[in-house]
């Protein structure tokens, strides 16, 4: 699969990119600066011999895609959004967006939409699959291809095959899928990303993530 990571010059989103060129998908790194996505996609394929990575404009990658994951800072969504709505049409849109203000009296600061998901959808409109996945997956632990991730993969979203999807690109990189249900859900699933960063802060961790107890494997699929 064509996957372009938005966004993907950043830690979160090149760990996801390292971990699917190594599953053996095509990736195409987004930037604002094409440039810096080319030198990212360099980075990125040395690491995984064989793969194939490229960078491109944020516009340009997500043309180029099969799935969009959009790894990009909360507040920058209403800025790069629109210029890649045509390219995102009809596709499958992963966001991993988590709105988390650092330093404030709330860590968790949701938009009026109640998730970076739903704001995310409503800027790309109803034409966009879109699916609220991997925020609970730490950038570390991306970057640490040398074991498997002791997590669950939580998503939710409107189409039923676009959740099956993402689930297909969670499983190709060792994670179990848990459907959690519309993208309604999707602020709560984020808000998790706070509680796992708080933790990790408390306890001088860098790796906390979370697991769904009393699933079979094959209810978590």
């Amino acid at each position: 699969m064509r996957i372009a990571i938005l966004g993907g010059t950043g830690k979160e989103g090149a760990g996801l990119g390292l971990r699917w060129a190594q599953a053996g998908h095509e990736i195409v790194i987004g930037s604002r600066d094409a440039g810096r996505a080319a030198a990212k996609a360099g980075e990125l394929a040395a690491q995984a011999p064989g793969a194939r990575v490229e960078g491109m404009s944020n516009r340009d990658a997500a043309a180029a895609a099969d799935v969009v994951v959009l790894a990009l800072p909360a507040a920058g969504l209403q800025q790069t959004l629109p210029e890649v709505k045509d390219g995102c049409r009809g596709k499958v849109v992963v966001s991993t967006v988590v709105p988390l203000t650092f330093g404030g009296g709330r860590l968790f600061t949701p938009p009026p939409q109640g998730s970076s998901a739903e704001e995310a959808q409503e800027i790309l409109g109803p034409e966009t699959r879109l699916v609220a996945a991997f925020h609970h997956i730490a950038a570390h632990e991306l970057s640490a291809t040398d074991h498997t991730i002791a997590c669950d993969l939580l998503l939710c979203g409107g189409d039923a095959e676009a959740r099956k999807t993402v689930a297909e690109l969670g499983a190709s990189m060792g994670l179990r899928a848990i459907d959690v249900g519309p993208l309604t859900n999707a602020g709560p699933l984020e808000g998790i990303t706070a509680v796992l960063a708080t933790v990790n802060r408390r306890y001088k961790l860098k790796n906390s993530g979370i697991q769904i107890t009393g699933l079979g494997e094959s209810h978590g699929r």
